[in-house]
């Protein structure tokens, strides 16, 4: 993504963040880069690397499909086919850091897979006791997705009644700030790659 393109991409969601707690970007990924990360997701998948998700922390951490029913594998900087999106998704904190002034100080990020029928029950990306995690991110890796698809991210924004569906369209980035925004992903009727992160302020 060239220099001006990102930091223009910046300063917008940074202006949504303060204003409104979220925003949607569409072709945040150039269709080469989103496509190449998506084929990285099947072939994780593929070869059993996905692990099924699990919600909580400490002891109270499991694996309970009726709330959250994706696979999931963390991103790792060493990977070639990772680099990208980790590079792109930093440039993205330096620069919401030089516009909010947030101290956000690391990126973590994980592929999502959804396989059919599945989603992830409401919810907030920060724990009660750990305010670590500032902004929420979500890359969609879909190609031809449609309304009749399903699978959307249903946003409650903190400042309204009336929730927002976002399809998950392959290259679109979700921001939203972790502590406020609860969310949850609608069931698909078809499997929906995404690469879920978060801003961190450790």
């Amino acid at each position: 993504m060239p220099a001006d393109s990102a930091d223009a991409h910046a300063a917008r969601i940074a202006a949504a963040l303060a204003a409104d707690g979220w925003c949607v970007v569409d072709d945040w990924l150039p269709d080469a880069a989103w496509r190449a990360l998506a084929d990285a997701c099947r072939r994780h998948a593929a070869a059993g690397a996905l692990a099924p998700a699990a919600i909580g922390r400490g002891a109270a951490r499991h694996h309970d499909p009726a709330v959250r029913g994706d696979h999931t594998r963390w991103l790792q900087a060493d990977d070639p086919a990772d680099a990208p999106a980790l590079h792109a998704l930093d440039a993205l904190r330096a620069g919401l850091n030089h516009e909010l002034f947030l101290g956000l100080r690391r990126t973590e990020a994980h592929y999502a897979r959804y396989p059919p029928g599945a989603g992830y029950a409401r919810h907030r990306d920060r724990f009660r006791d750990d305010d670590a995690r500032v902004v929420s991110l979500v890359l969609y890796l879909n190609e031809a997705w449609s309304d009749a698809d399903g699978g959307a991210l249903r946003i409650f924004a903190p400042d309204g009644d009336t929730p927002h569906d976002v399809l998950p369209i392959g290259g679109r980035l979700a921001v939203f700030r972790a502590a406020d925004v609860e969310h949850e992903v609608r069931a698909a009727r078809r499997e929906r790659l995404s690469i879920a992160a978060w801003l961190r302020r450790d």
